[in-house]
């Protein structure tokens, strides 16, 4: 393994926390986004002059910290917390948006295509 740079564990977990509230998909994702926006360099306690690193850096500090005892013992005080645990389920639904809005634009267009067929079969009965 080559020798990556550390990141301070509360800039990464600030990092991590700001990929999971707002949708960013993937590591490489956050550290552009890190790059462009100033709100969230500050949540994450980077200084706007800060470089931001590459993903492959966050990647490897992330595995890291999931592997050390202080993230497993946060995540089970996290997971325990009386706030927390009520919005936790063995059930799970996850839903793609892009795939809801491929649906919305089949079913629009299939009304479209009904409008058409029903304009032009009163039409041809009129003939």
């Amino acid at each position: 393994m080559r020798d990556v740079p550390p990141i301070p564990p509360e800039q990464l977990v600030s990092a991590l926390l700001l990929q999971a509230l707002y949708g960013i998909r993937g590591e490489r994702q956050l550290m552009e986004q890190l790059g462009l926006h100033l709100l969230y360099r500050w949540v994450a306690g980077l200084s706007p002059d800060d470089p931001v690193g590459d993903p492959t850096t966050l990647t490897e500090n992330r595995s890291r910290l999931e592997n050390g005892e202080v993230f497993s013992q946060f995540m089970a005080r996290l997971l325990n917390h009386a706030q927390v645990k009520p919005l936790l389920s063995n059930e799970h639904f996850s839903v793609d948006s892009t795939l809801i809005e491929a649906w919305a634009h089949r079913t629009a267009s299939a009304r479209r295509m009904a409008q058409a067929t029903m304009g032009r079969t009163s039409t041809d009965r009129s003939a």
